[in-house]
């Protein structure tokens, strides 16, 4: 039978509607983890205008001048070509900075991809990972879509690591430590970090998005044992959460193993050009570290004196139960006066807010409206 340009229509249009059964329901093709799972939230980006937002650790100073001064210069005919795929340019100034060769460097679309990178890498039904709790939310949405157990090692009540992580985590393939550790912007001791380096059967990785904030950092760890894998982010210490690049530093084996499984053009041409230049800025970055530090401490100090407990921070945010412990309540009080911070429900969290560090004038208006709150005690 010979169909009309208007049969043949109606036809492909009918054959263009399989997840509908013959009462119109929505048949879910999707494996059954996904419809299980919530899937990750990011902070949110409000749309309120004049707010202070100080919610998802965004860097409150500009990219190195040297980042602009380049941007205006590219030539956008460029962008008809392909990128390099595996950013040997950009890995080779990555690998300077930190003394390791462009065989142990591998570039992602943030760090959120090098986390996915090693998830498909060693994770599945049968290799378990392990990570903290409290921590980046991101690890369990990870392990669902791999399909692979994720085992939650709850921190002490002061959030540090348990004794007995190590035997916590024995069955694991893969083990995350963040340090600083996210949300609660909290280190852990290097000796710790070299203990489980050492003695753990698996790979561990080094979750350091916040690291040059902090006082010291685990690359050694990275050049010195096999099994380990630092990752880093240009989202924090950089000022470009916008463009999204990370990297990580790891054995030459292993990052051979990971280059396997990254998408072929992972990192655009724009984003190879700009972070190596963001990267070989190092005076910049330490400028702006510096004077993101001394404010911290500013609101430290200041929130301390109207009562509140704060968790020593070693990153670009702070962990901060007020006086009544009531985190949800002082989220929506700062909300009410356009300041926008990070609540995470839970039985470890729900006392506390995590506070960005902004610029001095954002920590003067929060500190106020927070005495006006809680006055001095």
């Amino acid at each position: 039978m010979t169909l009309t340009a208007g049969a043949l229509q109606s036809e492909l249009t009918a054959k263009d509607k399989p997840a509908m059964n013959k009462k119109n329901k929505y048949i879910s093709y999707f494996r059954p983890t996904i419809d299980a799972m919530d899937g990750y939230t990011p902070g949110e980006q409000p749309k309120i205008l004049n707010i202070i937002k100080l919610n998802t650790n965004e860097n409150p100073y500009p990219p190195s001048p040297k980042v602009k001064q380049l941007f205006g210069n590219i030539d956008y005919s460029r962008l008809r070509l392909y990128c390099e795929p595996q950013a040997d340019g950009l890995r080779d100034v990555i690998a300077g900075l930190h003394g390791v060769k462009r065989e142990n460097v591998i570039a992602g679309n943030g760090s959120d991809d090098i986390l996915t990178i090693a998830f498909r890498a060693f994770t599945d039904s049968t290799r378990p990972v392990a990570c903290l709790n409290p921590t980046y939310s991101l690890y369990p949405v990870l392990a669902q879509l791999q399909g692979a157990e994720c085992m939650h090692l709850t921190l002490n009540n002061d959030f540090s690591l348990p004794d007995n992580l190590l035997e916590q985590a024995k069955k694991a393939n893969m083990l995350i430590i963040t340090r600083p550790n996210a949300p609660t912007g909290n280190s852990f001791p290097m000796a710790k970090m070299v203990e489980i380096c050492e003695n753990f059967n698996g790979i561990v990785l080094i979750d350091e998005a916040y690291a040059d904030f902090a006082d010291d950092n685990c690359i050694e760890l990275a050049k010195r044992y096999n099994n380990v894998i630092v990752s880093r982010t240009l989202s924090k210490s950089y000022s470009m959460a916008g463009l999204r690049l990370g990297y990580a530093i790891a054995a030459e084996p292993v990052i051979t193993g990971m280059m396997k499984v990254k998408d072929s053009y992972n990192v655009d041409m724009l984003t190879q050009l700009l972070g190596a230049e963001a990267l070989s800025d190092q005076e910049y970055l330490r400028k702006t570290v510096l004077t993101i530090r001394q404010s911290r401490k500013r609101l430290i100090d200041g929130l301390q004196r109207l009562g509140f407990y704060i968790v020593p921070s070693a990153a670009n945010f702070i962990f901060a139960a007020p006086p009544d412990k009531n985190g949800e309540r002082l989220f929506k009080l700062l909300r009410d006066h356009a300041i926008i911070v990070r609540y995470f429900p839970g039985e470890f969290t729900g006392s506390y807010i995590r506070i960005t560090i902004g610029t001095d004038e954002q920590v003067d208006k929060l500190l106020k409206i927070a005495g006006d709150i809680f006055p001095a005690v």
